[in-house]
């Protein structure tokens, strides 16, 4: 890991990496994701809904992220009940097809409530639930994580519409090619709905805070806030912004083209860089301490 920052950077990569440009290490596919940063307005400007990995986690253990996680193929369903921008409108900023577009949306909604008890869902297309917490609602969450209940399900069962129209679409990045497991996630900003509130629902994290996005950068660039590249140039991106809607407005027009990290051998020394992202590059010296991990 960097010295001069928190940016997270896994010991074993290197070693991947020269497997990877020698031919060793074959690519896996990403799986689809998608995260969903929260937002909710106070007198400083508007804070971010971060968690804290549990340490003891394979992928970025210890590190601050958004709630999310991977694509449930039920996601695709076509009856989940929805209201706001329908799939195929949706498909042409994401860059993908109508099916994979409701599936993304479907996800993004999905893990906030599974991941923060928040739901972007209401009874009519105009409104939203104002309460998600109790012992019912607890109880079709858990269903909802353990996948024994399909979210297309659960909205009908509450006589729910999914709202789509309360998310933006921010960014999109996807795992390297050298990591054993790959996400291709699509980032959403959305406001807090008036009368819910967030709890750590996630069992893959320790701890939650709600920040703003520069002092969550701050900690960053200090060392004291261990993030992956997306999640730090994401906060970087929503420091300009005075309120949640300002940065919901400003989604209509986010380039939403993925970014994906490139890795080459100059040398003996390997440089790493995310494209557009040059305050991610690295570059480590020398040549393999160990045996190659590359299948480990």
């Amino acid at each position: 890991m960097s010295t001069s920052n928190g940016q997270w950077y896994p010991p074993e990569w290197p070693d991947r990496i020269r497997a990877l440009t020698r031919g060793e290490l074959h690519p896996v596919s990403p799986r689809r994701a998608a995260t969903v940063l929260l937002l909710r307005d106070g007198a400083g400007g508007p804070a971010v809904h971060m968690l804290r990995r549990r340490a003891s986690m394979a992928f970025a253990g210890g590190a601050y992220a958004y709630p999310g996680g991977s694509v449930d193929p039920r996601d695709e369903r076509g009856d989940v009940p929805w209201a706001g921008p329908p799939p195929a409108e949706w498909a042409r900023s994401l860059g993908v097809d109508a099916a994979s577009a409701r599936a993304i949306v479907c996800a993004a909604v999905r893990e906030t409530f599974e991941e923060a008890g928040v739901l972007l869902a209401g009874p009519t297309p105009g409104t939203v639930v104002a309460d998600t917490t109790g012992p019912e609602w607890e109880a079709e969450r858990a269903a909802l994580v353990s996948r024994e209940l399909s979210f297309a399900d659960f909205l009908v069962r509450r006589g729910l519409l999914l709202r789509s129209d309360l998310l933006g679409g921010w960014a999109r990045w996807i795992t390297p090619e050298f990591e054993p497991r790959r996400y291709d996630t699509w980032f959403f900003v959305a406001a807090l709905p008036e009368g819910q509130r967030t709890r750590n629902a996630s069992t893959e994290a320790d701890r939650t805070v709600w920040i703003r996005p520069a002092d969550a950068a701050d900690g960053f660039d200090r060392g004291e806030l261990l993030m992956m590249p997306p999640t730090i140039s994401t906060l970087r991106e929503l420091r300009p912004y005075e309120s949640a809607a300002a940065a919901l407005a400003a989604a209509r027009d986010r380039d939403l083209t993925p970014v994906l990290a490139r890795a080459r051998l100059d040398g003996e020394e390997i440089v790493l860089s995310w494209p557009g992202h040059d305050e991610f590059t690295r570059r480590v010296a020398g040549k393999p301490s160990g045996p190659s991990e590359a299948d480990r």
